[in-house]
């Protein structure tokens, strides 16, 4: 620590100053001050993403602290200094300011704006400002709070690097909760999301270099504080998750085996199914459901469309079932001559719940003089963007956690110009190879799905009963289909 002159009385305060000319000041002595929280409302988020640790000491302290009756100042790049700042910051409950590159211009400035009387140096740092410097006072008194109902709940992407921020945040009297390491999506974080759920009703600061690609915090936080999770935590779908589902129709066990059974009775076979996998999976495996909402059909119907469209009240029980089990429900789309967004919002009731996501059958997409079984049918790109954009606006405007979005694919010519598929942060994309038939023709399909795919698709296989030749065990599944699917389905 520098050594520093010693402490200095100072000449007036804000308070004695209201007085003059009224009630007059009694005293030649200051009147004591002390921090007081930041005013901001319970649902500001606020982010400090800046390569510089400087820069978001002091918008930490921005975000933290209306005003302060001093700070402990000291140089970004001296880890010893911030540490002795970090410490008497803490007991003094005033915030630390990292003077950067280019001085302690702007520390001082924000000395002025916490109408802070002294300040503490630890290490080599100079300040030009007209408050004192001298020791921080022993102890001193906690913050009084500004209005929000809660505390703010502080995310740290990297304690070390901001350990500043940490010692603020605890001088504050906030709640800290650190990313775990390489993880930068607060939705991927157990802990996280649990941290903000509890913090519901404060405000919230995101810290770290990390947060910089964040793309919409302020949904990223509400969908948290809904405090929905995942079976095996966290809340985006394919992060650390892996998933085993049975396909098919409620009622209708030709077409799949989720078909063969009611709900509760889909939910144990789901279990037993998908238990296998657990030694073999170095992911978190968890059980889930694939239901058809819309089954293509081989008549056209009232509606001409060639598609029958299951009512929510069928698949609601399925719904229900697999939320009670903590199993995600993917709501599979067969449209026929119809669309995909039109058949979508059908079912946005059932969207509207966390755990419930959308899978889309180009095979049955068919144009106004095709019919099904006759041909393979097919999706532009622009059509599934129309359909990922509302959802993701769905995902937004509901506060809702992450959605998966499924493209059934086992034809390159299924999805038109797949290149141009557009990508949404409210939104996990994985594309699910449900060919069938013999191990090599399957693995051919694989391949050739994959080439010249577009970066960040998930991916999904399928397992047919009757009609692979032979089907994959659990084990062979893991093991010879690479790179290791994320979902994996029985039909």
């Amino acid at each position: 620590m520098r050594s520093r002159p010693a402490a200095r009385v100072l000449v007036a305060t804000v308070a004695c100053g209201l007085l003059i000319g009224a009630a007059g000041c009694t005293s030649s002595e200051p009147e004591p001050t002390r921090a007081t929280l930041s005013s901001a409302s319970a649902d500001t988020v606020t982010v400090a993403a800046g390569s510089d640790a400087a820069e978001r000491s002091l918008r930490a302290s921005r975000a933290l602290f209306r005003s302060a009756p001093g700070a402990v100042v000291a140089p970004a790049g001296d880890a010893d200094a911030v540490a002795a700042a970090s410490g008497v910051a803490e007991r003094s409950h005033v915030p630390v300011l990292l003077a950067g590159e280019g001085g302690g211009k702007a520390v001082a400035r924000e000395l002025d704006r916490l109408g802070a009387g002294w300040y503490q140096a630890e290490g080599d740092v100079s300040v030009d400002t007209d408050a004192t410097e001298q020791d921080a006072p022993d102890g001193g008194d906690a913050p009084e709070a500004g209005r929000a109902s809660r505390p703010t709940t502080v995310v740290v992407a990297d304690a070390s690097a901001d350990a500043a921020v940490v010692a603020t945040a605890k001088a504050a009297g906030a709640h800290v909760v650190r990313m775990p390491d390489g993880v930068t999506d607060p939705a991927a974080a157990p802990d996280v999301v649990t941290a903000l759920h509890d913090g519901t009703g404060g405000p919230t600061l995101l810290v770290g270099s990390a947060f910089a690609a964040l793309p919409d915090p302020e949904w990223t936080v509400r969908a948290a504080e809904s405090g929905f999770q995942l079976r095996n935590g966290g809340q985006r779908p394919f992060d650390g998750h892996r998933y085993v589902a049975l396909y098919g129709a409620p009622g209708a066990p030709a077409l799949g085996v989720l078909g063969e059974q009611g709900p509760e009775a889909t939910v144990r076979r789901a279990e037993a199914v998908a238990k296998p996998y657990r030694a073999e999976s170095d992911e978190l495996v968890t059980p889930a459901m694939e239901v058809i909402a819309t089954v293509a059909a081989g008549d056209a119907g009232a509606d001409g469309d060639y598609s029958t469209e299951l009512p929510v009240s069928t698949l609601e029980p399925y719904v229900d079932a697999a939320h009670d089990a903590d199993m995600p429900v993917i709501i599979d789309l067969q449209p026929g001559r119809s669309d995909f967004l039109s058949q979508a919002k059908q079912y946005e009731s059932l969207l509207k719940k966390p755990g419930v996501w959308l899978a889309l059958d180009p095979e049955w997409r068919l144009t106004k003089d095709q019919v099904p079984l006759k041909q393979i049918g097919s999706v532009s790109a622009s059509e599934v963007n129309e359909v990922s954009s509302w959802l993701a606006a769905l995902v937004r405007k509901e506060g809702l956690p992450p959605k998966a979005l499924v493209l059934h694919q086992f034809r390159l010519s299924m999805i038109q110009d797949r290149s141009a598929l557009e990508t949404h942060p409210e939104l996990d994309v994985l594309v699910h190879v449900d060919g069938q038939g013999s191990q090599p023709d399957k693995q051919a399909t694989w391949k050739a799905l994959h080439a010249g795919a577009p970066k960040g698709l998930h991916w999904g296989w399928k397992n047919f009963y009757d009609e692979d030749t032979p089907m994959l065990t659990p084990s062979q599944t893991m093991s010879e289909v690479t790179p290791t699917p994320s979902l994996i389905t029985y039909q």
